[in-house]
């Protein structure tokens, strides 16, 4: 082995080729359904995940990452139709989004289904869903079905940006590691909480608060603060984190419940720290939205 290598660098599978690749998605295809941990890259930076289903692989997702239940990741899914058989009460607005902006980066939260059979953490009920736009992402997720995918970090460390990057840091946890090439990532997926009758965007990302409008019409879009700090943690989703790394679920940030004001109440999702801000009154007296 070379001098500086990783001991574990045959679990990292080249993609860059079309040859190479298909082998390495077969390989990481066959982990996934053998209920382990891969490491996929996606449109934002390289997440770490499982099967969905797989009540045992998500918790080792969240243990590989040190993350605890509170933290739930987002699911990614292979196109707009498997939202049917995930989600209810979906609301047409949700439905609009998904046709405008899938695959891309715009996270949905929705009513989860309540007969599935799965467990990924403290949801409350909801379920953060997204479609990536990754050829590699997108080919493995056709072959095993809905995935809880995270950034491929440790908590409090940046998130990945190569298959290599995230072998340094969740080494062994890992058992296979799919390298297509850099991911620079840029903004997290726009988050949106679609569990009520107008949307509400809980994290600012890729797609503005505009572009969102753009698309809806006389539906009414909630904009949350916008985080001073830039992107959180996505997905991988959601860099801004995976979103959710502090978390966001997947890059960087550490994130509180969302609380937001008016008419609209918690879903249960995260949000960047920074969305919930402490105001005063006239005499100096702290409260809480």
């Amino acid at each position: 082995m070379a001098q500086g290598a990783h001991p574990l660098q045959d679990r990292l599978l080249d993609c860059t080729g079309p040859d190479a690749r298909e082998g390495a998605l077969e390989r990481a295809a066959a982990a996934v359904r053998a209920g382990k941990v891969v490491v996929l890259p996606t449109d934002t930076v390289y997440g770490v995940g499982a099967d969905a289903f797989d009540v045992v692989a998500v918790a080792m997702v969240l243990a590989a990452k040190h993350r605890g239940r509170d933290m739930p990741p987002p699911v990614l899914v292979p196109a707009p139709s498997t939202v049917e058989g995930l989600a209810v009460d979906v609301p047409m607005y949700a439905r609009i989004l998904m046709r405008q902006f899938w695959p891309g980066p715009l996270t949905l939260v929705v009513r989860a289904q309540p007969s599935l059979q799965w467990d990924l953490g403290e949801t409350n009920g909801t379920v953060a869903l997204r479609m990536p736009d990754d050829e590699v992402a997108l080919a493995l997720l056709s072959e095993v079905g809905p995935m809880a995918v995270t950034s491929a970090n440790l908590t409090g460390s940046p998130a990945a940006t190569t298959g290599q990057e995230a072998l340094e840091q969740l080494g062994g946890a890992v058992a296979v590691y799919l390298e297509d090439g850099p991911r620079t990532g840029g903004l997290a997926s726009t988050i949106v909480d679609c569990t009520r009758e107008e949307p509400v965007v809980l994290r600012h990302g890729a797609l503005s608060a505009d572009e969102l409008r753009g698309v809806l019409g006389s539906t009414v879009l909630h904009d949350a603060p916008p985080s001073p700090e830039g992107p959180v943690d996505d997905e991988p989703g959601d860099r801004a984190g995976d979103h959710a790394d502090g978390q966001v679920d997947g890059h960087g940030e550490e994130v509180v419940g969302a609380r937001l004001v008016g008419s609209v109440v918690p879903s249960g999702v995260t949000a960047p720290r920074s969305a919930v801000r402490t105001l005063t009154d006239r005499a100096g007296a702290a409260r809480t939205p």
